[in-house]
């Protein structure tokens, strides 16, 4: 007769923990989803079910200029972050223990980000002014070059932090190798480095792309009117109340973030990395 083999009590209490942390985590994201269904006039104030949130939210040209700000910003910054994240991971990987210049860029890499967000938006504020007026420079007058250039800053340092990792365990051998068979730089670099680095690169961008659709404090300093993102538009809503179409969009940038996330994660998949791999590169 076969014996059922029991958990531990431990395990069982873990696995009930666990359970709990996810309910905490994603309870408030389906409750918002849920009340994106609200036609009522007001957000917390469920009334009937139905799609006039989604239908009012997307007919309103102030909504969709502010979601169009944010994703150009979004993709913006993730193409800039990506390109000098990439050159600094891979140099960083490269370089030799206890190199100063290394050492000193990884000192101001891990300073960027624990520098609170609001001390960089004060100090973001008179430097644009200061180039963009003063100096004469005036792409930085531009409302969303701000946004991407200070989203960028932040997100350059995660870029380069997850591609220094993928490319830590790198076999140096293999570009001597192709050295030696004649290969220039730029060819050991595109047929060697650049496909080992590519999960990090797509794990970098999109997280890049995803700290900048949810990048309020920083945001509410640089931008100028006409170039407001969504959520600052989502945080001078709160003043007044909130209504149906913030939960509406908010829902829709959230399926867009998940797409997005199996973009990458399908893009990894496919370079033969496992599902830990994978787990590993986007965490850095």
């Amino acid at each position: 007769m076969a014996h059922t083999i029991r958990k531990p009590l431990t395990d069982r209490l873990l696995s009930a923990w666990g359970i709990l942390v996810f309910i905490y985590l994603f309870l408030p994201i389906a409750v918002i989803v849920a009340y994106s269904f609200n036609n009522g006039k007001v957000l917390a104030n469920f009334s009937e079910f139905g799609f006039n949130a989604y239908a009012n939210g997307l007919d309103n040209d102030v909504i969709v200029a502010t979601v169009f700000t944010s994703l150009q910003a979004a993709v913006g910054s993730a193409i800039v972050a990506t390109i000098f994240g990439t050159i600094g991971g891979v140099a960083l990987a490269r370089a030799k223990r206890g190199v100063w210049w290394a050492v000193g860029l990884t000192v101001v890499l891990g300073a960027t980000l624990f520098t609170p967000e609001i001390v960089d938006g004060i100090a973001f504020l008179p430097w644009f002014v200061t180039l963009g007026v003063d100096w004469g420079l005036t792409p930085f007058n531009d409302g969303l070059v701000r946004l991407i250039v200070s989203h960028a800053m932040f997100s350059m340092a995660v870029v380069t932090f997850i591609i220094r990792a993928r490319m830590a365990g790198m076999n140096q051998q293999l570009e001597e190798a192709a050295a030696d068979l004649g290969a220039n730089a730029w060819q050991r670099f595109r047929d060697i480095t650049l496909p080992i680095a590519a999960p990090g690169i797509f794990a970098g961008a999109l997280m890049s792309f995803t700290l900048s659709l949810d990048n309020t404090i920083l945001s509410s300093f640089v931008q100028l009117p006409g170039s407001t993102p969504w959520p600052v538009y989502i945080f001078a809503a709160v003043k007044v109340a909130l209504r149906p179409e913030i939960a509406a969009i908010s829902t829709l940038m959230f399926l867009l973030t998940l797409i997005a996330l199996g973009v990458c994660a399908l893009a990894l998949r496919k370079t033969g990395g496992s599902s830990t791999e994978i787990i590993k590169t986007m965490a850095g």
